[in-house]
């Protein structure tokens, strides 16, 4: 299986959806992984999983109001699933 690392700035969307499925309220001390890089700094991550690859994702002050930010618009968007873009009056 594959590791790879990601940092906010290389978060894609399918990364972010997982992020969001495990962690719907957010992570806490027990999910986060602490490690040292090739440099011998600490880096903290959350890991996600695919069939293939593990992403152990950067913990970044950036990457928590990213996830909330995206949760809150998935939230908007899931809340008016019935909105049929036909029910807006237009001026003629």
């Amino acid at each position: 299986m594959k590791r790879v690392i990601v940092e906010y700035a290389k978060l894609t969307k399918d990364i972010l959806d997982m992020l969001i499925n495990k962690y719907p309220d957010g992570y806490d001390y027990g999910d986060i992984i602490s490690f040292k890089n090739a440099k011998g700094e600490t880096v903290k991550a959350v890991e996600v999983k695919t069939a293939d690859t593990i992403y152990l994702v950067k913990i970044s002050e950036r990457l928590e109001n990213a996830m909330e930010e995206y949760a809150e618009d998935e939230e908007f968007f899931n809340e008016n699933d019935d909105f049929d873009v036909n029910d807006i009056e237009t001026e003629a």
